[in-house]
C-alpha cells in the first residue's frame, strides 16, 4: 500500500475521475490508481516515478487502461477550461498508456477508419 501522505495529497476528483465512480473510498483503491492519480495530480513528477509506472505489477489491466482513457476523454472534454493543465494531464496518460500498453487505444486528430 502506498505512503497515507502520498494518499491524502491525491484529489477525490482525480480517484473518481480514474475510478469512474462518483463516490471513492481512498482505503480501497489499488496502488497503482494511487500512483497514476499522483502523475495525474502532479505531472512534473512523472520523470521521478517512470521506473515505479514500468515496474508495476496491475492487478486489472482493463480497469487501469479505462482510467487512462478517462482521463485523456476527460482532459479533451474540458481543455478550454485550462488548457494547460489538461495538455499536461492528457499528456502523463498518454505516456502511461504507450509506456504500459505499447500504443494509445485512441488517438485525438487520428483519422477515422472505417
Amino acid at each position: 500500500m502506498m505512503d497515507t501522505n502520498v494518499e491524502n495529497e491525491i484529489s477525490v476528483d482525480t480517484l473518481q475521475l480514474l475510478l469512474g465512480q462518483e463516490s471513492v473510498e481512498q482505503g480501497n483503491v489499488p496502488d497503482e490508481i494511487l500512483l497514476l492519480a499522483k502523475a495525474i495530480d502532479d505531472p512534473y513528477c512523472l520523470p521521478f516515478i517512470i521506473e515505479e509506472m514500468d515496474e508495476l505489477e496491475i492487478e486489472d489491466e482493463n480497469m487501469f487502461r479505462f482510467a487512462l482513457l478517462r482521463v485523456q476523454i476527460d482532459s479533451e472534454l474540458r481543455m478550454n477550461e485550462d488548457i494547460q493543465m489538461h495538455q499536461r494531464r492528457r499528456y502523463v496518460a498518454q505516456v502511461i498508456e504507450k509506456m504500459i500498453f505499447g500504443e494509445l487505444l485512441i488517438e485525438i486528430g487520428a483519422p477515422f477508419v472505417e
